[in-house]
């Protein structure tokens, strides 16, 4: 008798032991369904193990919903694809003694963020003389979709064939005055004027929204003031820039790009695709979708590439993507969990090498925009967030304990509750993902 309950009490032991690695969709539905914060508005969620290639969870997964910048994984996928190890920087040809170029969308040229400038140095090392040929660039100066509201936040520059400090005024406070980078003086094209009778909270420089005239209130500007401002792109602005910082920079011309041509490499891809995905910069994904027009012999135009993407390398996905700009932004991106899900999967296969994909992605506790989240010694969660008033959703990978490599999408949108509690209840489920499995 001892020796059957001693027999029973190791078999339950073992069969708990097993079926402790098994997901269990039930539990992880209902942590979902019963959540007081999820249960207030829409959810989409998908859980998929990578190994065994197959669907663990599902809810609301063929549904379609609002990415914010989960979009820009579908522009990561498309540089992955479409892009070389180098991006293009200029596309050129030379002439007796001039030289023509044609800008391909290289967000690194006079970008501060980037001390490597090879566009710049092969551009001043030329003797002969310089001329833009301008008009490469089809599309508006912002996505489909955008809020004309945010024309003065640093989050939302102006999309451009040849941008220069990434289209971006870079204020601060230096003794004891407001400085700007590039500098602002009697030939800049831009100008700062003090206007005292502007009313605003706190001390905050705006930009007029039809031109580079920058206004700041009276007054000092705290100690720790700084400030990234947008400015307004003109084939006159570039210009004037170029002129200032290229002394034999002799205008522009109207002329399409040839047949044959040289291309001038500038930074790695990678390089750009970590700086676009840790931080999420808005301004990097769509110069990406630009630099692939240049570098596919595509018109320059967000619209023909994405088009042109959709149909050539992302045929196989569950749910055809509604998808409009390269940043996300847009409020008419559309995609569904699921084929986030599978995007995710085919970004893992084109890349290869997992160091190097889930260096290049926010790693929880760690790095980007997940780096108050998920922690813990070594990071489990190598994932793009994405955030809109009233949206936020998290896709990548997850490693459990035992292990196991998982890719999930978890998608909210229309709640009307403060983001941390939403970004909070997947954090509690994606951790208990984690423990369990």
């Amino acid at each position: 008798m001892r020796l059957g309950i001693v027999i029973l009490v190791l078999l339950l032991f073992n069969y708990q032991g097993v079926h402790a690695k098994e997901i269990r969709p039930g539990k992880i539905l209902k942590m979902i369904r019963n959540s007081p914060v999820l249960q207030q508005h829409f959810t989409g969620f998908a859980l998929y193990d990578l190994k065994k290639k197959k669907m663990l969870v599902e809810k609301n997964s063929d549904k379609y919903f609002t990415p914010a910048s989960n979009t820009k994984l579908f522009t990561f996928y498309a540089g992955l694809k479409l892009l070389k190890d180098t991006i293009a920087g200029l596309q050129y040809i030379e002439q007796g003694d001039s030289l023509m170029f044609w800008g391909t969308g290289d967000p690194t040229f006079l970008n501060l963020e980037y001390k490597n400038q090879p566009v710049l140095e092969k551009l001043r090392a030329s003797t002969k003389r310089l001329y833009w040929a301008i008009g490469r660039y089809t599309s508006p100066f912002y996505g489909t979709g955008w809020t004309y509201d945010d024309y003065n936040e640093y989050y939302q520059p102006e999309i451009s064939e040849l941008p220069v400090y990434a289209n971006v005024i870079l204020f601060n406070k230096k003794d004891n005055r407001v400085v700007s980078y590039p500098e602002f003086n009697k030939s800049s094209p831009f100008q700062l004027q003090t206007d005292s009778t502007r009313k605003m909270s706190g001390f905050r420089i705006n930009r007029d929204i039809l031109t580079n005239d920058f206004y700041m209130p009276a007054g000092q500007a705290p100690a720790n003031f700084t400030q990234v401002v947008p400015f307004k792109v003109s084939t006159s602005t570039i210009s004037t820039i170029l002129k200032s910082n290229l002394s034999n920079f002799s205008g522009t011309v109207n002329k399409a790009l040839p047949e044959h041509y040289k291309t001038l490499s500038s930074l790695p891809a990678d390089t750009l695709y970590r700086n676009m995905l840790l931080p999420s910069d808005n301004f990097l994904a769509e110069q990406i979708i630009l630099n692939i027009a240049a570098s596919n012999g595509l018109e320059m135009n967000t619209k023909v590439v994405i088009d042109f993407v959709v149909k050539n390398i992302l045929q196989d996905l569950p749910d055809k993507p509604f998808w409009v700009d390269g940043s996300g932004l847009s409020r008419q991106d559309l995609f569904t969990p699921r084929s986030i899900v599978r995007l995710c999967e085919k970004i893992y296969e084109e890349v290869g090498d997992e160091k190097r994909l889930f260096n290049m992605l926010p790693n929880g506790g760690k790095t980007g925009t997940l780096r108050n989240l998920y922690k813990s010694d070594e990071p489990f969660v190598f994932a793009k967030t994405g955030s809109l008033s009233n949206n936020h959703n998290q896709s990548g990978f997850l490693i459990t304990k035992k292990g196991k490599k998982l890719i999930y999408s978890f998608m909210n949108n229309n709640f009307t509750g403060p983001t941390a509690d939403v970004r909070n209840e997947m954090e509690r489920i994606i951790t208990y993902i984690h423990k369990n499995y």
